[in-house]
């Protein structure tokens, strides 16, 4: 470790906020509750690693308990392997290096076969993919004659997300797409083309927790509006209280999930969008509307993109895109839909850090979006089944939760009725269930009370998974007096 390392810290007091509501509720186990808290932030991404933490003294005193609970804690954490300590330099996060005795970092791929309920993923269309990719091979041929490098993808791909947005009710043409390697690279790149570090950032809150990292990572503020109660559990947008905070804090960008938003569910319908594109066009404000769930729609058809509502061709509006859902994560590939100069703009930024996309899938890609509606139509219908079978088997075996009951997407936003995320997580992964604690989805340790559930697995992982679930739930009201000698693995 270099002198670079312990430049990254958190003050005592801003430690204090990101560990939010982590106390039990009795009181008891202080030290083993801090240290669960502590150890999810880390291996979840809350807090990121190479952060020097404040010194004992310093966070006893911000958050009212004794230096010893404290101490206590950072011991904890050495001996998982979570934080490191070098005599006066300090301590600083780190991730376990699988010495005797550490804990295991959240993996999907780790020796213990685990249920990832973690990632709302589906797995891919076997059948439809490997038809996409031997057709690809053979359209390779016309490409291998050239350098390989395309800043604004493959032309076939471009003009095929194009077709798609034509069909869904917002005229585009091939000019207006820029592939992307996913949407998080897509969301990235509009940050670095147009936020710079301090500017503030309209959110929905809770929502995408890899958006919040991104604008982290590029300086920006988030500024967030809170989804209100909704529909079956889901949510919905205060549009005056959206509109006041644009007025108020002046953001440079809002970013939106307005399909099936991550994680409530919530859609909002067309007045909605219409009235967001006439705030765009009023403030100045750009729009980043993220549209990764707009293709899964379970029971009736999704709006027609915002966009459409008169933003079609403004460079207020940048779309983003992704073929993870709908086809499959594996597939790295995103896209970028906006006015013809806003993608040269985009594409000028992307040169700074990667030279395009790779060819080959991209040419799947091609190949698949073109011929979506039966990957889609097949897709829809399973999620369905998936989504209904997950909502009664809650009811049945954890009938003190209330699950949200989505019209599309690919998880449950479940609120637990108490606030015990964390520590449902910590439990839960040690019985190899892995989990997304609701305050991954919002700011300053909020969500407590809740948890997203996808519906992706197999029926009988599901099964399964809840049954181990069913352990981990009785466990952790005994957990907290047994924390200081057992401390829970989280992940």
């Amino acid at each position: 470790m270099d002198s670079s390392d312990l430049e990254r810290r958190i003050g005592a007091r801003s430690f204090a906020r990101l560990l939010g509501d982590w106390r039990p509720p009795d009181g008891r186990g202080l030290a083993g509750a801090l240290t669960d808290r502590i150890r999810l932030l880390v291996l979840d991404g809350r807090l990121p690693l190479q952060t020097r933490v404040p010194a004992e003294r310093e966070l006893a005193g911000a958050l009212e308990v004794s230096r010893t609970t404290v101490a206590s804690t950072y011991d904890a954490l050495r001996d998982a392997g979570v934080l490191r300590s070098r005599r006066g330099s300090g301590s600083w996060t780190t991730l376990p290096d699988g010495r005797p005795g550490a804990t295991a970092p959240f993996s999907p791929h780790g020796d213990r076969a685990l249920f990832d309920l973690a990632h709302a993923s589906p797995p891919a269309p076997a059948e439809a993919i490997r038809a996409a990719s031997a057709a690809a091979v053979q359209d390779l041929d016309a490409h291998l004659g050239g350098h390989g490098y395309d800043l604004l993808g493959l032309t076939a791909l471009r003009a095929a997300i194009a077709d798609r947005f034509t069909a869904r009710g917002l005229p585009t043409t091939a000019d207006q797409v820029l592939v992307t390697a996913g949407a998080q690279n897509a969301i990235g790149l509009v940050l670095q083309a147009l936020a710079g570090p301090g500017d503030r950032v309209l959110v929905e809150h809770p929502t995408y927790p890899n958006a919040l990292d991104a604008i982290r990572v590029r300086g920006g503020r988030p500024v967030p509006v809170p989804m209100g109660p909704g529909p079956h559990g889901t949510g919905s947008w205060d549009l005056d209280l959206l509109t006041a905070a644009v007025r108020d804090a002046a953001p440079r960008l809002a970013y939106l999930i307005p399909d099936f938003q991550n994680p409530t569910g919530s859609v909002l319908d067309e007045d909605g969008r219409r009235r967001i594109v006439e705030l765009a066009r009023r403030t100045g404000t750009t729009l980043v509307v993220d549209e990764t769930l707009a293709e899964l729609p379970l029971e009736r058809p999704a709006p027609p993109p915002v966009a459409a509502h008169g933003g079609a061709d403004s460079p207020l509006v940048i779309t983003v895109g992704s073929a993870s859902k709908i086809f499959w994560g594996g597939l790295r590939i995103g896209w970028v839909r906006t006015s013809a100069p806003m993608v040269r703009r985009l594409a000028a930024t992307r040169s700074a850090t990667d030279l395009g996309g790779p060819v080959l899938e991209q040419l799947v890609a091609a190949r698949l979006v073109a011929g979506i509606e039966p990957v889609a139509v097949t897709r829809r219908a399973e999620l369905a089944l998936a989504r209904d079978h997950l909502v009664a088997r809650l009811a049945d075996t954890f009938p003190q939760w209330r699950p949200s009951r989505p019209s599309g997407g690919l998880s449950l936003w479940v609120d637990l009725g108490e606030p015990v995320s964390s520590r449902l997580v910590g439990a839960a992964r040690r019985h190899d269930v892995l989990l997304a604690a609701g305050p991954r989805f919002g700011l300053d340790g909020a969500f407590e009370r809740f948890l997203r559930l996808p519906f992706t697995l197999r029926r009988d992982q599901i099964d399964e998974a809840l049954a181990r679930l069913t352990l981990a739930w009785r466990e952790i009201d005994g957990a907290a007096a047994a924390a200081d000698t057992e401390p829970i693995a989280v992940a």
